[in-house]
């Protein structure tokens, strides 16, 4: 199953697309929130959703990222050894972990903005995983039992503020619409491996990042029984997963997004996305 949520910014509802077509469900569920997921709102849904009776949705209504307000997004770096490579930094031997403000969240298609004094904004393709009930202190073969699906992430990210400002790196991560989610989230039943599965971006037409999660220097079933050692991972929470190599900042010479550029890029199986970038303006 695939779940959407769609219209305008902060009126978003929620939605499936099955076989190409978008329908309503704002008459089985409020939304798909963390109280969604915790009640094991996905099966519900199947078990009620008919096709024969939901009001389609027209293709062309704006989509809004399918997670409304998880409750954090935890990220994973240098978490893909041909990454790490064009970084020029040493594999690492336990998950680097970060978090992205959510405030930074948009809707798959929406416009990207190069922050005030940006001068190294920079692109990141990666799976999301999206959690289904809280884990805690879990082990890595129960790990995806609590996954409640996948969805495509644009970890989009400033490098000066993340690496040459001092501090974490959380600052250079978290600039408003650098977290463009979706276009849906693709239940777990519908993807057969996590750790396989091809992912890209575009720039301008051109292809800059073409990998695969094969990649992974830590898979997903270790990177969520990982994280749950040191916090609750909460229904609804979104991490993700890291980037393959390609990034802007990996460039021989590194060059950045400017006003005008366009972004698109794509998961197998999850679907694609299109974000224009815009400069700042007050």
């Amino acid at each position: 199953m695939k779940l959407i949520r769609y219209g305008e910014p902060g009126k978003e509802k929620p939605g499936v697309e099955v076989e190409g077509t978008r329908y309503d469900v704002s008459h089985l569920v409020s939304d798909y929130g963390e109280e969604f997921f915790a009640n094991d709102g996905i099966e519900k849904l199947r078990s009620t959703f008919d096709a024969s009776s939901a009001t389609k949705i027209d293709r062309n209504v704006r989509l809004g990222e399918p997670v409304k307000k998880p409750g954090k997004i935890i990220c994973i770096g240098l978490n893909y050894r041909k990454h790490a490579a064009e970084s020029g930094m040493s594999e690492p031997t336990e998950p680097v972990v970060f978090f992205k403000a959510t405030s930074s969240i948009i809707g798959p298609n929406d416009i990207i903005i190069i922050p005030k004094n940006s001068k190294k904004t920079d692109w990141e393709v990666e799976l999301g995983v999206v959690i289904g009930k809280r884990a805690n202190y879990i082990k890595e073969e129960e790990a995806l039992d609590y996954v409640a699906g996948y969805v495509l992430h644009n970890d989009v990210s400033e490098r000066e503020f993340q690496i040459e400002r001092g501090g974490q790196w959380v600052k250079g991560k978290s600039c408003d619409t650098f977290a463009p989610l979706g276009p849906y989230l693709v239940t777990k039943d519908e993807v057969a491996d996590p750790n396989n599965m091809r992912l890209w971006l575009t720039l301008n037409g051109k292809k800059m990042q073409d990998g695969s999660t094969n990649d992974f220097i830590f898979n997903v079933q270790y990177v969520i029984a990982y994280l749950s050692q040191f916090m609750s991972l909460m229904p609804g929470d979104i991490i993700s997963t890291g980037t393959p190599e390609g990034v802007g900042f990996g460039q021989r010479p590194p060059f950045y997004l400017k006003d005008g550029d366009v972004i698109e890029l794509g998961i197998d199986g999850l679907g694609s996305a299109k974000q224009h970038v815009k400069a700042y303006s007050e």
